[in-house]
């Protein structure tokens, strides 16, 4: 069903291959997730592309996650694409770093608290470095980097109590897909934050260890053609299985918009 966001309004979503997508803009997450802080709501953001979707359809439990998300938005132009054809005119991508940079310039007047988790050994406290450089004033609550195995029961109990100690408004998620999404989906319950939110490399990104896509490429739907060019061992078995079945995976099931719901 549609959720509702803090300020009582419907959210709209896109069905793309069973994966219920929101039909937003930048502008509008951004003004979402304020809402959610100032309601005390306790969300998580699932920042998608073709890859989620992909994977949702073999996986009943990501593809419930997906569902139960507060947000789920269109990270890639395919998505995007998707949603227009559904007839959802307005909807534009919402990736994840920029979505991130957004958040962040409007969280120095609204005194939001930033918790970073994730990415390899000491990525998160140079992208906290970095980005209360690049917006002076920014509150950063703590940063943590997990081990790369699944965390225990007591393990994760830890984690939610020094998030939890910080005071932090928004937990950005920086764990590749599926694994930030069972994260979140996992250690909702036992967070404050208003906001959980998974951004996958936007860490790395935005600390110069992987270079993003040209904007022309961004826009044309071709970022993984980019990536795999950048990480042809890591990434060539991913997008050789997704790009192929995404295609025809929408063109026998068409996406449908989910109003009134």
């Amino acid at each position: 069903m549609d959720r509702e966001a803090g300020s009582g309004s419907l959210l709209t979503r896109v069905d793309v291959l069973g994966v219920e997508v929101s039909a937003i803009d930048l502008p509008e997450a951004v003004r979402r997730i304020g809402s959610w802080i100032d309601a005390g709501a306790r969300e998580y953001v699932c920042v998608t592309g073709a890859h989620g979707v992909i994977e949702s359809l073999s996986d009943h439990s990501l593809l419930d996650i997906h569902n139960r998300a507060g947000m789920v938005t269109p990270d890639g132009m395919p998505l995007v694409w998707c949603g227009r054809w559904a007839g959802a005119r307005g909807m534009s991508r919402v990736y994840g770093p920029d979505l991130m940079l957004a958040v962040m310039e409007a969280s120095v007047d609204k005194g939001w608290r930033h918790f970073f988790y994730g990415a390899g050994p000491g990525v998160a406290e140079r992208l906290a470095d970095r980005l209360s450089v690049r917006f002076p004033g920014l509150k950063v609550a703590g940063t943590h980097t997990p081990p790369f195995r699944d965390l225990d029961e007591d393990e994760r109990r830890e984690v939610a109590e020094m998030i939890n100690s910080s005071g932090a408004d928004i937990v950005w998620v920086g764990l590749s897909t599926p694994k930030q999404e069972r994260w979140m989906a996992r250690m909702r319950p036992l967070l404050d934050a208003s906001v959980l939110i998974g951004v996958g490399a936007a860490f790395d990104f935005h600390v110069g260890d992987l270079k993003q896509a040209p904007l022309w490429m961004q826009r044309s739907g071709l970022e993984w053609a980019f990536r795999l060019m950048m990480e042809p061992r890591r990434l060539w078995r991913r997008y050789f299985n997704i790009v192929p079945r995404f295609i025809l995976g929408v063109a026998r099931r068409r996406p449908r918009l989910l109003t009134g719901r």
